[in-house]
């Protein structure tokens, strides 16, 4: 497929890619932006649908150039290092950006297995948090990873790179709360969450059948419609001055003892 080149910044696709920024706009156009030569080749391993690639040869690595040389079949479009850095997120970006489209998706493309590892993330808004947790979702193969409430914005250019294109390879769904309990309860989903009121750690909890893991914000905790829902309340032990654990870390903890408790594998010492 043939090359083209844009120059300016202020060039009218330049201008119209750099909406995407912007979450309203993703959402109206049904597009997003993916940076990034790691990010760019996970989205293309997990089927992501790519419209067009853009590069800019000044920045350009040698990882970046050998995945644009596998993109034949797509539009690829030659931008100045002004008109990159106008739709760059990144302070040392490494010359690619891609245009992807949204793909929508519902409960019936989920298909959770026997004994399924469920991730919700409920109104979570700091992207880095949201990325962290796709990481470690990606980490633990969970079998899915569901948002609910509002401020999470898994197409957020920067939930992409600090998840480091991990997005792409769980099954990630947006959804009301509502409908999402009513569908764990009937796969018989035991729903676990934290609690500094719990009296079980977190390490005592059975997590061996199928369980989905509940996290809310650090500010105001978990919702009260899941805080209801919940089968089983947890806690983080904690030794020090601080009450609580970033989001991030409590779900990594959480996740990493389900995958232990499966595996059977570094048993806790009494």
């Amino acid at each position: 497929m043939s090359i083209r080149q844009i120059d300016s910044a202020k060039n009218p696709h330049i201008k119209y890619l750099v909406k995407l920024k912007d979450r309203r706009s993703r959402e109206s156009e049904g597009r997003f932006l993916i940076e990034g030569t790691k990010e760019l080749s996970r989205a293309l391993d997990a089927g992501i649908r790519l419209e067009q690639i853009l590069y800019c040869p000044k920045f350009l690595r040698v990882e970046g150039e050998m995945l644009l040389a596998e993109c034949q079949d797509l539009e690829r479009i030659e931008v100045s290092s002004d008109a990159f850095e106008k739709l760059s997120f990144r302070q040392n970006p490494d010359g690619l950006i891609a245009l992807a489209a949204i793909q929508e998706k519902t409960l019936k493309d989920i298909a959770l297995p026997e004994k399924a590892l469920v991730l919700v993330i409920d109104g979570l808004e700091k992207p880095g948090n949201v990325g962290a947790l796709l990481r470690t979702a990606d980490a633990v193969k969970a079998d899915a990873v569901f948002l609910t409430g509002k401020g999470t914005d898994i197409y957020n250019p920067n939930v992409i790179r600090s998840s480091v294109g991990s997005v792409f390879s769980r099954p990630i769904l947006a959804l009301e709360s509502a409908e999402l309990i009513a569908y764990l309860k009937a796969h018989k989903i035991k729903l676990v969450a934290t609690s500094p009121s719990a009296t079980r750690s977190y390490w005592d909890e059975d997590y061996k059948a199928s369980t989905a893991i509940i996290l809310g914000t650090e500010h105001d905790g978990l919702a009260h419609d899941w805080f209801q829902a919940a089968e089983s309340k947890v806690i983080i032990p904690m030794s020090g001055m601080a009450d609580s654990l970033n989001v991030a870390t409590s779900g990594a903890l959480l996740l990493y003892e389900v995958l232990r408790q499966r595996q059977k594998i570094a048993p806790r010492h009494s």
